[in-house]
């Protein structure tokens, strides 16, 4: 029994769901999202209210089941409110800085790191004094903003030493001590 799958997703003033051909579309105020979605998982629109059904127990129609509600979810939660991630630059020298679309990183390799993000993406960098450089993003797609954050942080991952690199604001690294001095 998918207990995510179950749940009704309701939708919030402003935002409306359409389904054709197994495509799912929702629209909102901050923009417009579609999801294909597998024809087994039957959407019905109730109202303020979207309710998925599957025809049978099998594992996969299960899984697909849960999965489906889940992403449409993140959708109508996009379209309405919009997802926003800030990351942070530990490091001696990092640096970030953004020209448009284009994101420029300064990560202690012999050259600096450009990066094309998508239109849908606003990126916003922060290099003030005696502070971190921050990326801050934001997206009504989850799953493009998820990507693009991973892309970035594949550049220079924190490592569990010293803590230097690329990490989402507030996480905790788990820190490895270094060698002990030569015991006798």
């Amino acid at each position: 029994m998918s207990r995510i799958g179950n749940l009704p997703i309701t939708l919030p003033a402003g935002v409306t769901v359409s389904e054709k051909d197994n495509v799912i579309t929702v629209k909102g105020p901050k923009g417009e999202l579609t999801q294909k979605i597998d024809p087994i998982i039957s959407v019905s629109v109730e109202g303020n209210e979207v309710k998925f059904t599957r025809p049978n127990e099998d594992k996969e129609t299960k899984s697909k089941h849960g999965l489906y509600r889940a992403l449409i979810n993140n959708m109508v939660k996009g379209v309405s409110e919009g997802y926003k991630v800030e990351m942070e630059l530990v490091g001696v020298g990092y640096r970030a800085q953004n020209q448009g679309q284009v994101l420029e990183l300064t990560l202690g390799y012999s050259h600096a790191i450009y990066l094309v993000l998508p239109p849908e993406i606003k990126v916003e960098t922060k290099n003030e004094r005696n502070q971190t450089p921050r990326i801050l993003l934001e997206c009504i797609d989850k799953q493009l903003l998820g990507q693009v954050c991973a892309k970035i942080r594949t550049y220079r991952a924190p490592e569990p030493y010293m803590g230097k690199g690329i990490k989402f604001m507030g996480e905790q690294i788990r820190r490895k001590a270094g060698k002990a001095a030569g015991a006798k």
